[in-house]
């Protein structure tokens, strides 16, 4: 065997000096084909090897725990890597030869084998000995036509083509072993980096998954053409508008209902002047372009400080753009005013015109709807806006994008 696997990795390497630039498209196809099949085929040897190295307790003998331990330093695998050739190779081992002969012939792949082989265990479980042996040839079957995840999915109902006289009791209990499983393991992680920002982790069960989904979906759409934020970003960034959404309404206990407060510890000129950052009342650092933005839809509470840093005095809270002149905005701009976007008003922050830091006041006049996105796009970009003649609000293009900078309004909202 090893003297054969010298020369297969010589021809192997012969291949790498081919020009597969000079091949016809066939020929690349056909060769596309061999190479899978060839690794296949020598993904089952490999197995066959592991599983003699696994049986001769090779690993414990050379002063390793365990074989997966073993295979992780001997062939620089990650463990859970490791671990899964040990428990595939078991599997073929103990499972019907059907499976590790597939594999052997290139005919399915290696993690077509692992499907089959814990599909095949659960219906040996569940139906005996002759119905996963009945399971092993329909699901070699399938796997000539259907990849890994899709011949999972055809599994789990692999017992109504060969022991439907218990398929619905061993579906249903499948399923409420899955539902007490999803249970216990139900959690959400929330760890605070040195930095101020927040890592999520967790697993959520069926139910909440799918209201998740629901939920954060609609919002993950790119907001247009010109929209370079990756999918996790806009994944994010729809977690941030859903949180807002939920702090508007009024069903949240205790402190739901309210937008952000934030307390900005600063002197009076230094935020005037836009140069100082804020701090939040848990103690994170928020840069001053963040702060700004926020102010325009949250409860300001001013702290003048003295010299040494005392407070002096802490004023009233300003008015918000909140009731009945929220409700005139919506009506006046019916959504996110940003030309092209289509963000509903449920969506969207107040926007000051002029920042309150800079004397601007809280007035219809001075007010814009702007989705999340938008919102932190006109703070940290060239455009500007303003109220035109109508009383509708219309945007400035920076130079480089427009060097007219004619004004731009959104159309999508105006109904007439």
């Amino acid at each position: 065997m090893l003297e054969e696997l010298t020369q297969a990795e010589a021809e192997i390497a012969a291949c790498l000096d081919a020009s597969t630039w000079a091949l016809p498209e066939p020929d690349l196809i056909a060769a596309l084909d061999a190479a899978h099949r060839l690794e296949q085929r020598l993904a089952a040897v490999q197995l066959s090897l592991v599983r003699e190295l696994d049986g001769r307790g090779t690993a414990v003998t050379q002063g390793s725990s365990s074989t997966a331990v073993w295979l992780r330093e001997r062939l620089r695998l990650s463990i859970s890597a490791a671990r899964r050739l040990v428990d595939l190779a078991a599997a073929l081992d103990a499972g019907a030869p059907e499976v590790s002969s597939a594999l052997a012939n290139g005919d399915i792949s290696v993690e077509q084998a692992r499907v089959i082989g814990a599909t095949v265990d659960t219906v040996h479980t569940a139906a005996g000995a002759e119905a996963a042996d009945k399971a092993v040839g329909v699901l070699v079957e399938w796997a000539g036509q259907f990849e890994p995840t899709l011949l999972r999915k055809l599994g789990t109902r692999i017992l109504d083509h060969v022991a439907p006289e218990v398929a619905d009791a061993a579906a249903r209990a499948a399923l409420e072993a899955e539902a007490r499983r999803a249970a216990r393991d139900r959690h959400l992680t929330l760890s605070e980096l040195s930095d101020g920002r927040l890592r999520l982790t967790g697993t959520l069960d069926t139910e909440t998954a799918g209201l998740f989904r629901a939920a954060i979906d609609p919002l993950t759409a790119p907001s247009g053409p010109d929209d370079q934020r990756s999918p996790g970003q806009r994944r994010h960034d729809a977690l941030a508008d859903l949180c807002r959404l939920s702090l508007r309404t009024t069903d949240l206990p205790d402190h739901g209902g309210d937008p952000a407060q934030i307390v900005v510890t600063t002197s009076f000129d230094a935020v005037a002047r836009q140069l100082d950052a804020g701090t939040l009342d848990a103690g994170l650092r928020l840069t001053p372009e963040t702060v700004r933005r926020l102010a325009c839809d949250a409860a300001i509470l001013p702290a003048v400080l003295g010299g040494a840093g005392q407070t002096l005095d802490v004023g009233r809270q300003r008015r918000l753009i909140t009731g009945p002149l929220r409700r005139a905005l919506v009506l006046r701009d019916r959504g996110c005013a940003f030309p092209g976007c289509d963000r509903p008003p449920r969506w969207c922050d107040a926007h000051h015109i002029l920042h309150w830091a800079d004397g601007g006041d809280t007035s219809l006049a001075n007010a814009v709807l702007l989705c999340g996105h938008h919102h932190r796009h006109l703070h940290h970009s060239e455009w500007a806006v303003r109220l035109a003649g109508d009383g509708h609000p219309e945007f400035i293009p920076p130079a480089w994008l427009d060097p007219e900078q004619v004004p731009r309004r959104n159309h999508y909202h105006r109904r007439t």
